[in-house]
């Protein structure tokens, strides 16, 4: 399903038609609930089940402990998205944004957890989290999560900034379950900020829960720098300092940067067994989702 600007004022009709689109397609359900959870070790008591014992431990200490689980039904599941301004590139009225492929995939992911009955929650950032949602499963609360998916849609702030480390780290101290997380950004923050932006990631793997990062990108301009051969001013969306040069001049140079920039990317995610998914806006949102969704139906 190839999204066509100006987009329609429904979305979640439009992530029913995604979703609808592949469902088909996918044998079970992509998204999985952590049904146990290890919480302790206790010492043996007669009676208990041999299976529970940890005979690691045992051959450590040679004492007998059993580990204790608390159990876990439903899947939670948090969406996060970067609404900075560099999130509405391109500005262009016949393609669709970083910031509109992150809504309608989102609002799609949610229509999918609808259909599951997982509990879903919301968070929306640019220079600070300025909107968080609870995490709940029942009808309403998935009606409102798409109603602020819709206002982002269309969200134009300008000269906002990406204060992806706190908003990361606030996330993860304000989630107090094992969840899902799935970010949506171009991770575009300033380049001094990466180590710091991998550690923030890395408390939310520390927290225990999953993340999965669909890192977006515009292949033609980001990645292949396509211009005219001709003089261009380049205006940054987020601090608005302003730039004239000819690409051609710098075009080699950039896209190696830029290719080792998402390199870098795919190699600290997978370090931190955190799951990046490359998302060109070249692609189509039903066809990003599918592939992904897919590849997690085959991994389970």
């Amino acid at each position: 399903m190839q999204l066509e600007k100006p987009l329609t004022d429904n979305l979640e009709l439009i992530a029913k038609q995604v979703v609808e689109g592949f469902i088909i397609g996918l044998h079970k359900s992509p998204f999985h609930g952590f049904s146990v959870e290890f919480a302790e070790h206790r010492l043996y008591n007669a009676g208990d089940p041999l299976r529970h014992i940890d005979w690691r431990v045992y051959g450590r200490t040679d004492k007998l402990f059993v580990k204790r689980f608390e159990e876990e039904t439903n899947l939670r599941c948090c969406l996060v998205l970067d609404t900075s301004s560099s999130m509405q590139f391109p500005k262009d009225d016949n393609r669709i944004s970083k910031q509109q492929f992150s809504c309608v995939a989102a609002a799609s992911l949610l229509q999918l957890l609808k259909r599951q009955l997982d509990a879903a929650s919301l968070a929306l950032f640019d220079e600070t989290v300025y909107y968080s949602s609870q995490c709940r499963s029942v009808l309403s609360h998935y009606r409102m999560l798409t109603h602020e998916l819709q206002k982002a849609l269309n969200h134009t702030a300008l000269n906002k900034r990406t204060n992806a480390v706190a908003a990361l780290h606030q996330i993860a101290e304000q989630m107090h379950k094992r969840s899902l997380v799935v970010i949506f950004s171009d991770m575009l923050d300033d380049a001094e900020n990466v180590e710091e932006l991998f550690s923030a990631l890395q408390h939310l793997r520390y927290n225990k829960h999953e993340v999965v990062l669909f890192h977006i990108v515009d292949g033609k301009q980001e990645m292949e720098f396509e211009f005219e051969n001709r003089p261009y001013e380049f205006i940054d969306m987020e601090t608005n300092e302003h730039i004239k040069l000819q690409p051609q001049n710098i075009k080699n140079q950039y896209i190696n940067k830029m290719s080792a920039f998402r390199k870098m990317v795919e190699n600290r995610c997978h370090q931190y067994r955190i799951d990046c998914v490359e998302v060109n806006l070249e692609e189509p949102v039903d066809k990003v989702l599918y592939t992904f969704l897919a590849k997690r139906n085959n991994m389970h």
